[in-house]
This record gives C-alpha cells, sequence and structure tokens, in this order.
C-alpha cells in the first residue's frame, strides 16, 4: 500500500488530541469552561490551556467567545458529534469487558478438540452452570495446534486439548485418558474379535486424521510402537467422517469411541500398544485471570479423571 502522507499527518493529530476529548466534551456540553472546569475538578486555567492547545492541534477554531461563556463554531459543532459517538463507543466497550470480568455475568472463551463436542463438553458446562448460571461461554472447536494459537494470540481462555502440550509458556493439567480403537468394517477379517494387536492391521489400508491434528500425531506415534507405518488411503478433519469411510469399507482407523454406535463398523481394544490419548486443559498462567475463567479453570480441574466419564451423583 502506498505510504499516504495525510493519513499520517491526521494520525498523529489523533494520537495529540484523543486525551483531551473529554474535556472538549464537557466544554462544549456546559458551554462555560468554569463551570466545566469546576465539574470535572480540575483548575479552570488548566482547561482553558487544554482547550487552545487542542485547537492548534487541530487547526482550526473550536470554540468563539460568547460574553461569560462559549459557543461552538461550526467546525467545533461537527467534532463533537464524532466525539460523541467515540466516547459513547468507548463507553460501550468498557461496559463490555468490565461485564466480561464479572464473577456473575462474566464470559469464557473455551476452545476444545471436535470428539468433544458432542457430549464432553455439553455435560461440562451443564454441571458448571448449575451453581453459575449466568457465566457467558465463547466456545471454540479446533485442532490442537489452532487452539493453542489462538490461545497465545488472547483470542482464548482455556482448553481442553490432546496430546499435551510441552511449551514453557504454557501451564497444562493433565485431566482424563481416552481410549482409542482399532475401527474395522463389519465384515472385516477381525470384526468377531474383541481386542487386537495393533500389529494385526499392518497390512489393511487405514483412514488418519490429517497431518497436523493432535490425533494424527498420537496414531503415528502408536503406529511406530507397534513397528509398521500404515499405508493411508484417507485423510480427514472429522472422525465422524472418518468412521462413515470405515463403514463403507475404505479402510480402518484409529479413533475414541463414537457417542453413538455407527452402523456398519466396529471397536476393537488395542492391547499392544497401549492405545490412549490423554486429555488435559491448557492455559496462559501469565496473563491476567478473570473471575469467571478462575472459577471455570477451577472446576474442570476438580473434575480430573471424570471428564469422560462424569459420575452424576456427585455433580
Amino acid at each position: 500500500m502506498p505510504y499516504d502522507s495525510r493519513s499520517a499527518e491526521v494520525s498523529e493529530v489523533v494520537a495529540a488530541i484523543a486525551p483531551l476529548l473529554t474535556q472538549f466534551a464537557a466544554v462544549a456540553r456546559e458551554e462555560h469552561i468554569t463551570r466545566a472546569a469546576a465539574g470535572m475538578g480540575i483548575p479552570q486555567p488548566t482547561l482553558s490551556r487544554t482547550m487552545a492547545r487542542l485547537e492548534a492541534d487541530v487547526g482550526v477554531p473550536l470554540l468563539g467567545r460568547t460574553g461569560r461563556g462559549v459557543a461552538l463554531t461550526r467546525q467545533g459543532h461537527t467534532l463533537l458529534g464524532y466525539v460523541e459517538q467515540a466516547l459513547a463507543l468507548l463507553e460501550r466497550g468498557l461496559d463490555e469487558v468490565i461485564e466480561d470480568a464479572g464473577e456473575a455475568r462474566g464470559k469464557v472463551a473455551f476452545g476444545f478438540l471436535h470428539t468433544m463436542g458432542p457430549e464432553a463438553v455439553p455435560e461440562l458446562l451443564r454441571a458448571f452452570r448449575v451453581d453459575h448460571p449466568g457465566i457467558r461461554f465463547q466456545l471454540v472447536q479446533a485442532s490442537a495446534s489452532v487452539m493453542l494459537e489462538r490461545m497465545r494470540a488472547g483470542e482464548l481462555d482455556l482448553c481442553l486439548t490432546a496430546p499435551l502440550p510441552d511449551a514453557p509458556d504454557l501451564a497444562v493439567r493433565a485431566l482424563d485418558d481416552q481410549r482409542l480403537y482399532l475401527v474395522v468394517p463389519a465384515d472385516h477379517r477381525l470384526a468377531g474379535r474383541r481386542r487386537v494387536r495393533l500389529a494385526e492391521a499392518a497390512e489393511d489400508v487405514f483412514v488418519c486424521m490429517e497431518p497436523g491434528y493432535g490425533l494424527r500425531r498420537i496414531t503415528d506415534a502408536l503406529f511406530a510402537q507397534a513397528g509398521f507405518v500404515p499405508k493411508v488411503a484417507f485423510e480427514g478433519e472429522e472422525t465422524e467422517t472418518l468412521r462413515g469411510l470405515v463403514a463403507a469399507g475404505l479402510g480402518v482407523a484409529l479413533l475414541p469411541a463414537p457417542d453413538t454406535p455407527r452402523p456398519g463398523t466396529v471397536d476393537l481394544t488395542v492391547t499392544a500398544p497401549r492405545a490412549f490419548r490423554t486429555i488435559g486443559l491448557a492455559w496462559m498462567p501469565s496473563r491476567p485471570e478473570t473471575a469467571p475463567v478462575r472459577l471455570f479453570r477451577e472446576f474442570v480441574l476438580g473434575r480430573r479423571g471424570r471428564l469422560l466419564h462424569p459420575d452424576p451423583a456427585n455433580d
């Protein structure tokens, strides 16, 4: 984009006059510098100098003397309209951020893996809102890497993720282990079994999550432990899509159990290597924490071992 010297000049003026605008609005409302100064609790000479500086920075007259008071010039009226809009917008923004931080009606930006959306997270939120019904949530479903990126950018307060990240800027607590199953078509040669070793599927074609997803990193590590590199036919972004591909006979997969059984597939327990992923909670410990975020974080950490298998009697 070409350099716009006029835009740069205007930006400099805005930076210079921004702190003066509330005082300008007060003088405009009162049409009297002394009364405006008294209302703001500042000396009258100080406010007079501020108005003179404002006019000097803008470069046009904004106030005219009328006897013992002042009146806005045409340019002053024009500027006041924008100043009042800007101040009103700022007040609304402050109302929102103050409300977001309030313990009773604040907001939590919470990220979680797609596979936790159907049941685990709704149950978690239901239990939390029994005691905190006014707290609102901004929910984000994404891959582990995307969530951590957004949390570092300040867009998320907390996230449920796997595998557990190892980074010095993050605080991470393990919450629960989720078993992964070898998912095969109903007519697969292993479908009549209950348990298998992963190496028994070494010659099968696999459908997997795309590279970069946390589940893909975990399954690749399991394949390596089992001593083979899988033949991957399809890669996707949703576990239910992968399960559908298995049901269609297009391959086998390593996936967590579905919330609702999928016709045409069979889930087999993997005995070797131990197939699971650890779900954990991550947050930025260096970032100031609002009351709603603290309450929800403590609540989630208190459900360690019950995140994926809640005990209704204890809720």
